[in-house]
């Protein structure tokens, strides 16, 4: 077994915020050293949690689109490794929606993981949680994407949550659709 098999192990483990987790834990995550690209989402919703696939629903199917990638190749770990914020559900919000992530994975997992993934050359922060964590700063989801062009020098390009809330934003930001999507999609060619 190697020191990632083993970390990965560690991590689908993990019991740190089970109580916390309305459904119990089930850490939800994809790696492999030779893994190009990384994907930092959000957490893992409901679907996600019964099949422990990651992105196994219309966020995914969504994502895939942007990327122009096929199933068989975005579930390939070789290629891509999938390190959310939360590895786990962590419930539904009140006031709607899914709740944040548990603010133990990240902090916990992440850094030792990526010790492990030494050919990543690309790296997708999606949504306001993974961008705020490895890019800083007060700017908004929208700033972040927007500035993309500056995070591409250090293999970083940051993207909206792919949901269906995300239509009205992609509507308003018609420059999201021409300038980030080709150029995500180029990238993304390039490297798989």
């Amino acid at each position: 077994m190697s020191a990632l098999d083993a970390l990965l192990a560690q991590v689908r483990a993990c019991r740190l915020c089970e109580e916390h987790l309305p459904l119990g834990p089930r850490p939800v995550l994809r790696a492999a050293p030779t893994a190009r690209l990384l994907i930092v989402g959000q957490a893992p919703g409901t679907k996600v949690h019964e099949t422990g696939i990651p992105w196994n629903d219309r966020s995914g199917e969504r994502l895939r689109a942007w990327m122009a990638v096929d199933p068989e190749t975005f579930y390939d770990e070789t290629r891509i490794a999938i390190v959310p914020m939360g590895f786990c559900y962590p419930g539904r919000d009140p006031k709607g929606g899914d709740r944040p992530p548990r603010p133990e994975c990240a902090p916990t997992w992440h850094d030792p993981l990526l010790q492990h993934l030494p050919a990543l050359r690309l790296t997708l922060l999606i949504g306001g949680y993974a961008q705020t964590r490895y890019l800083g700063g007060r700017d908004s989801m929208t700033e972040r994407v927007r500035a993309f062009r500056t995070h591409l020098g250090r293999g970083v390009l940051p993207l909206p949550h792919p949901s269906w809330r995300t239509t009205h934003w992609q509507k308003q930001n018609p420059w999201f659709d021409a300038e980030v999507l080709p150029v995500l999609q180029a990238r993304v060619t390039a490297l798989l």
